[in-house]
């Protein structure tokens, strides 16, 4: 049986939309979401949020959630690695005996994300792979209508190919974000960079709705207006 901790990693510091964690959506902090999705799977001593922010360890304790640590200053910078992050986490929970062989990695950025989708990937996740990935089918196809700027200046496709249709184009997956589940023996073994045996778990376009600027922050708070996505407090 997979012994899983469930981290949710939410600093500070936000350049694309500024407090982005703390922010509320349907009555919420963004962060306490995705700590909501983990708790339909985990106990809260398998979920943790690593984070520096007082003020969100404040606001996800009034929702009965109790941060295991306070994120160190050095792993809290636009300079820190997942990987050290990720890392330090495995390490606290180690030195109080604790193990775990699987790390369920749930950024808070994927707010439409849900237990289903983190349970698909679980079940993809066997030992012998390094990680399960979400994903979702890119629009942007590299085979018909990426391009990538030669040395004389002409645009040439990124991705060579006779294709007439982009329906006849293989199917292309972008990374969204959402869930991975990483096998920690590989992790400490390779680090994140040199994790290659990755399969991915498919998710539909809303559901892999990142956020990464304030327009996409908007278009969430729309989403969410109209159709109701997110459990209210």
């Amino acid at each position: 049986m997979k012994q899983i901790l469930y981290l949710i990693p939410a600093r500070k510091g936000s350049k694309g939309i500024p407090g982005k964690n703390l922010r509320s959506i349907a009555g919420k902090p963004l962060a306490m979401h995705s700590i909501d999705v983990a708790r339909k799977l985990a106990e809260d001593k398998d979920i943790c949020l690593s984070t520096d922010d007082e003020a969100l360890i404040k606001a996800v304790k009034k929702m009965g959630y109790e941060v295991p640590f306070i994120r160190p200053a050095n792993l809290a910078t636009d300079e820190s690695s997942m990987e050290e992050v990720l890392m330090h986490a495995l390490d606290f929970y180690a030195a109080q005996g604790r193990q775990y062989d699987t790390l369920v990695l749930l950024q808070p950025t994927a707010p439409f994300r849900n237990a289903t989708d983190v349970t698909n990937a679980i079940k993809l996740y066997n030992p012998k792979v390094d990680m399960v990935v979400s994903v979702r089918e890119t629009e942007a196809n590299p085979y018909y209508v990426l391009f990538e700027e030669n040395s004389q200046g002409f645009l040439e496709k990124s991705k060579k190919g006779n294709f007439v249709t982009r329906q006849q184009c293989p199917k292309v997956w972008q990374l969204n974000g959402a869930v991975y589940v990483i096998n920690i023996a590989a992790l400490r073994l390779k680090g994140m960079a040199g994790l290659n045996k990755i399969i991915k778990s498919e998710m539909n376009a809303l559901a892999s709705l990142d956020l990464d600027t304030e327009l996409d922050w908007k278009l969430a708070l729309l989403i969410n207006d109209e159709y109701h996505f997110l459990p209210h407090k």
